[in-house]
C-alpha cells in the first residue's frame, strides 16, 4: 500500500553557541569546523538581536579553512577561518576585536595553545599572539595617511580631523572634552563631503597622559559603539604624528594606550609600519540555540 502523504519534516537539531566580547564589542560564536551549517542573513540577524535573540555586534562563524570555499587557498598557512558576519547578517572582511575573541575561543576549545597562530579572514591572514597573561595581540596591517582631511562639526563646535585609513576610513579629531562629541547616534557632519563619499568612522579623542588617550567613536552604519579596534589603531597613529613620532623615521616602535567606553587597548606601531593591537578577549557563556529560532525564514 502506498501513500501520497508528505513525510514529516525531521526536527531541527540545536546548534551550539558561545558568547564573547573584546572590550565590550560582543559576538555570538558558532563553532562549525566542517562548514556544515547554513547561516542565512535572516538567521544571523535573529541571533544577534538583543531583545529576541542572543545579542551581539556580530557573529563569528568558526570554520576550518580547508572546509570553506573562500579560505581554502589559505589552508596551508592558517588552519582556521573567521567567517565574520555583521549584526544585520551581512558579510564583512574583518573585525579586529572579533579576531581576538575568535582566538580565545580556539584556545578554550583546545584547538590552540598560548603563543602564535594565524587566522584566515576575508581581509587576509592575520597573525595573532595569545599571551600567557590572557591578552591577545593582533597584527592589524599598516595605516595609510591621505593628505586630504576634513572639519567635523558637532553642536556649534568644529575641529580638524586627520584622515587615517586602516582598510576602512577614519576621521580623527582631537577635542577638549569627550562630551563635546554629542550623542553620536547620528553621523557627525563633516566637510568637504567629497573626502569620504561612502561615509566615515569618526573618532573624538582627548589626552589622558603621555602616549595615553581616550576616545569615543561613531561607526558608520552603527552609531556609537563601545569599542572599535581599527578606530583605536587610527587614533594611535594620528596621535603619534601629532606628537611628532614616526617609527619609520626614528626606527623605534611607538606605543599608545587607548581607553574606550568598553575597556582599554594598547596599540603599537613598528618601524616597518605594521600596527599591533593588544587587548582582552573574554568568553562569557555557552549553550545551545533553541531549534525554534533556527526556523527563521531566509
Amino acid at each position: 500500500m502506498t501513500s501520497d502523504a508528505t513525510p514529516p519534516t525531521p526536527p531541527l537539531s540545536p546548534i551550539a553557541f558561545l558568547k564573547g566580547h573584546g572590550t565590550e564589542n560582543d559576538f555570538v560564536i558558532v563553532p562549525d569546523p566542517g562548514n556544515e551549517l547554513e547561516l542565512p542573513a535572516s538567521l544571523v540577524a535573529a541571533l544577534c538581536d538583543r531583545r529576541a535573540g542572543i545579542g551581539g555586534d556580530g557573529l563569528l562563524h568558526v570554520v576550518r579553512s580547508a572546509a570553506h570555499p573562500e579560505a581554502r587557498t589559505h589552508a596551508g598557512e592558517a588552519e582556521w577561518f573567521m567567517d565574520y558576519r555583521n549584526a544585520d547578517g551581512s558579510i564583512a572582511e574583518m573585525c579586529g576585536n572579533g579576531v581576538r575573541v575568535f582566538a580565545r575561543y580556539l584556545q578554550r576549545a583546545g584547538f590552540v595553545d598560548a603563543g602564535d597562530l594565524a587566522i584566515a579572514t576575508r581581509g587576509g591572514v592575520k597573525r595573532v599572539h595569545i599571551d600567557k597573561d590572557g591578552d591577545v595581540t593582533v597584527a592589524m596591517g599598516r595605516a595609510l595617511l591621505p593628505e586630504d582631511g576634513v572639519t567635523v562639526t558637532v553642536g556649534g563646535r568644529s575641529w580638524p580631523a586627520r584622515n587615517v585609513n586602516m582598510g576602512n576610513p577614519h576621521a580623527v579629531a582631537f577635542v577638549e572634552d569627550l562630551d563635546h562629541a554629542g550623542s553620536l547616534y547620528s553621523p557627525p557632519p563633516f566637510t568637504p563631503a567629497s573626502v569620504y563619499p561612502d561615509g566615515v568612522n569618526v573618532e573624538f579623542v582627548v589626552d589622558r597622559g603621555p602616549r595615553h588617550v581616550a576616545m569615543r567613536v561613531h561607526e558608520r552604519g552603527s552609531g556609537e559603539t563601545r569599542s572599535c579596534g581599527t578606530g583605536a589603531c587610527a587614533v594611535a597613529v594620528a596621535a603619534a604624528r601629532r606628537d611628532g613620532a614616526d617609527p619609520a623615521v626614528t626606527g623605534a616602535p611607538v606605543r599608545y594606550t587607548v581607553d574606550l567606553p568598553g575597556g582599554r587597548l594598547v596599540i603599537t606601531e613598528h618601524p616597518d609600519g605594521e600596527i599591533e593591537m593588544t587587548g582582552p578577549a573574554v568568553i562569557v557563556a555557552e549553550g545551545h540555540i533553541d531549534p525554534a529560532l533556527l526556523a527563521v525564514p531566509a
